[in-house]
């Protein structure tokens, strides 16, 4: 491996840590809800994501630069994106509790974030396996299991909101929660995206 390729395997395994870190707060957060301290759990909710951000500037900026990359550079790019999205996500769900001033926290939605816990700590593994994708004995258990992981938070997702739809009692409460579920369902998908661009560039690499 080239010396400068090592940037964008290191800048993709920063930003799955990132996502990882703000997975497990969002565990906290729900486990342990204080309606009154949401704003504060917004704020450090949005250190990750910004964080983030930065990583993507990052990448971006070398894109532009590079001569030679590792993979093509619009795999790069959009592997990039992908991770992205994984952590504005996870800030959503954070901003959903706030928008719809949720009081107290459905035990689905602490489980449902247990699972994007597990996605996310997937997602590190598989980085910390992609700079060697054409040597790796691992990387396609990694992403198989990544699929694993969401077909689970599928079927969460339709059970939750059956329960939901069931012992309604307060629309507007309901109709909160219908919204925050799917931001979750959303993550989860998210997090499948980027284990499957990971397989597309590994396809099409080997």
């Amino acid at each position: 491996m080239a010396k400068g390729d090592k940037f964008y395997y290191d800048n993709f395994a920063e930003c799955t840590a990132l996502a990882k870190k703000a997975a497990i707060y969002l565990v906290e957060c729900l486990e342990n809800y204080d309606a009154n301290k949401i704003e504060k759990m917004l704020e450090e909710m949005h250190v990750f994501e910004h964080s983030a951000d930065m990583k993507k500037h990052e990448m971006n900026a070398a894109l532009a630069k590079a001569f030679v990359t590792p993979v093509d550079r619009e795999d790069l790019d959009m592997l990039s994106h992908q991770l992205d999205n994984v952590l504005d996500l996870l800030e959503e769900v954070m901003q959903k509790l706030y928008i719809y001033n949720i009081k107290t926290i459905e035990p689905a939605a602490i489980d449902y974030a247990k699972h994007l816990v597990r996605a996310c700590d997937l997602l590190c593994a598989i980085m910390a396996e992609f700079e060697n994708f054409k040597k790796s004995k691992n990387l396609h258990s990694l992403i198989v299991a990544e699929n694993d992981v969401e077909e689970e938070c599928d079927k969460l997702y339709l059970s939750t909101m059956h329960e939901l739809t069931k012992k309604s009692t307060d629309v507007l409460v309901t109709l909160s929660w219908y919204k925050i579920y799917d931001c979750f369902e959303a993550c989860s998908d998210a997090c499948e995206h980027v284990s499957e661009c990971v397989g597309s560039i590994i396809m099409k690499n080997t």
